[in-house]
C-alpha cells in the first residue's frame, strides 16, 4: 500500500511534455538575457546605427524616444521586467549604457537570411542574424579580456552568467515580409522557409558553442493582421481575408513558418544535448489578443496609433509629407493605451503588455513551463 501511494504521488507530481514525463521544477536564477531579433525587440540599436526615433515614440513610459518602435516598452521589456531585470541596452548604442545583465543585439529591419538590401533602400538592417551572433561573440571575447588584464568591469556581465543566461531570439517575420516585397508566389516564399529556419538553427547551435544553454525562440506573428497590410484593402474577393479581417494568405505563411521553426527547435533539442530549448506560439498570442480586441479593453483591433495611412497614402509616426498639396504630420492617437498597433506595424506599449504576460506563464510553450523554470532541460 505505502508503494501504491508513493505511485499515485509521482504520477500526480509529472507532467507529460512531447512524450517525455518531467517533474515541475522550481524557478531559474537567471542573471541576464540575451536577446537576438528585429523592431519587435529592437531596444535601440538601429536608431544609434542610423537615426534616432521620432517624437512621439516613447511617450507613454520613457516619455521621449529611445529607440523603441512603440510608444512604450517592446515585450522583451516586461520579460526583463518579469524576470527581475532591468531593460537591455543595446549592443551598438555607446553611450550610458550598461551590460551587466545582459545585452540586446537586435535591430529594426533585421533578418535572418541576408539580404540584398539596404536600411536606405527597403529599411533592411545591415545586421542579419548571423551578424548580430557575431556581434554577441565579440561581445563575451572583449568582456573576458577585460577581465582578464583586471580592467574595470562594473558594467559588463560576469563570466560564468554566460552559461546561466537566457538567450531570447524573435525574429522572422522581416524575411517572409521581404518575400512579398519582391512579389514572390506563395510558392516561392514557402520553398524558401527550409533554407531560413536551417539558417536560424545555425545561429543557435552557434551560441550554443559560445557557452549559451537556456533558449527561448519566439515564433512569428500574424502578419496579415498588421494594418498596414489591410487598410487598403477594399472590396476583397471572396477568402482574401480570414474571419478576423486579416490577409490570409500572408497568415498561411507565417503558419507554415512557424511549423517549420517548432520542428527545427525540436531537432535542435536532440542535437544540443546540454541546451534547454523552449519555443513560444507568438502567433496564438497576437492572433488572440486582435480576435478579442474589444473584451481586452482595446478600440478595433487595426486602428492605428501614430500615424496616417489610407487611400493609397502613409504619413509614417512622427513624419511629415505633403498629401495633395498639404503638410500633414503623422502624429500619435489621444489615448495609446486603448489601441493594438502603434505605427500600423508595431504594437503599442499596453499590447506588448497584454502579450508579454500571456506568455511568460509557459502556457503556449513547447514544453509549457514559465520563462522563470527556462533552464531547466525538459
Amino acid at each position: 500500500m505505502h508503494s501504491l501511494r508513493v505511485l499515485i504521488v509521482a504520477s500526480i507530481m509529472v507532467m507529460r511534455v512531447g512524450g517525455e514525463e518531467v517533474a515541475p521544477s522550481t524557478n531559474c536564477n537567471i542573471p541576464a538575457i540575451y536577446n537576438f531579433g528585429d523592431s519587435n525587440s529592437d531596444t535601440g540599436g538601429i536608431a544609434a546605427a542610423f537615426f534616432p526615433m521620432a517624437t512621439p515614440c516613447g511617450e507613454t513610459f520613457f516619455h521621449r524616444p529611445v529607440g523603441r518602435a512603440s510608444d512604450g516598452r517592446l515585450i522583451i521589456d516586461f520579460i526583463a521586467e518579469h524576470l527581475g531585470l532591468p531593460h537591455l541596452s543595446a549592443y551598438l548604442d555607446s553611450i550610458g549604457t550598461s551590460f551587466r545583465q545582459g545585452a540586446n543585439f537586435a535591430t529594426g529591419g533585421a533578418t535572418i537570411m541576408r539580404q540584398n538590401e539596404s536600411w536606405f533602400e527597403n529599411n533592411v538592417s545591415p545586421f542579419a542574424l548571423d551578424i548580430q551572433v557575431e556581434h554577441f561573440d565579440q561581445f563575451k571575447t572583449r568582456t573576458a579580456y577585460f577581465y582578464n588584464n583586471g580592467s574595470e568591469t562594473s558594467t559588463l556581465p560576469r563570466p560564468e552568467d554566460f552559461a546561466k543566461a537566457i538567450y531570447i531570439i524573435d525574429i522572422g517575420q522581416n524575411d517572409i515580409a521581404a518575400g512579398f516585397r519582391k512579389m514572390m508566389s506563395n510558392e516561392q516564399i514557402i520553398a524558401s522557409i527550409p533554407d531560413i529556419v536551417n539558417q536560424l538553427a545555425s545561429s543557435v547551435q552557434q551560441l550554443y558553442e559560445k557557452g549559451g544553454r537556456v533558449f527561448w525562440i519566439h515564433s512569428t506573428g500574424p502578419i496579415g493582421c498588421l494594418p498596414v497590410a489591410t487598410v487598403d484593402v477594399h472590396d476583397p474577393v471572396r477568402g482574401y481575408l480570414d474571419q478576423q479581417g486579416c490577409v490570409k494568405y500572408q497568415n498561411d505563411i507565417a503558419v507554415e513558418f512557424n511549423k517549420q521553426l517548432k520542428d527545427i527547435v525540436i531537432k535542435l533539442r536532440a542535437q544540443l544535448l546540454n541546451a534547454s530549448l523552449t519555443y513560444v506560439d507568438m502567433y496564438t498570442a497576437k492572433y488572440q489578443l486582435i480576435t478579442n480586441a474589444k473584451n481586452q479593453g482595446f478600440e478595433e483591433a487595426f486602428k492605428i496609433c501614430c500615424g496616417i495611412h489610407g487611400n493609397g497614402s502613409s504619413v509614417w509616426c512622427g513624419q511629415r509629407a505633403k498629401i495633395n498639396g498639404s503638410e500633414i504630420y503623422g502624429g500619435s492617437c489621444e489615448d495609446p493605451s486603448k489601441v493594438i498597433s502603434w505605427d500600423g506595424v508595431h504594437y503599442s506599449e499596453s499590447a506588448n503588455h497584454w502579450i508579454a504576460n500571456y506568455i511568460v506563464n509557459g502556457s503556449l510553450s513547447d514544453p509549457p513551463i514559465p520563462i522563470v523554470q527556462a533552464c531547466h532541460k525538459l
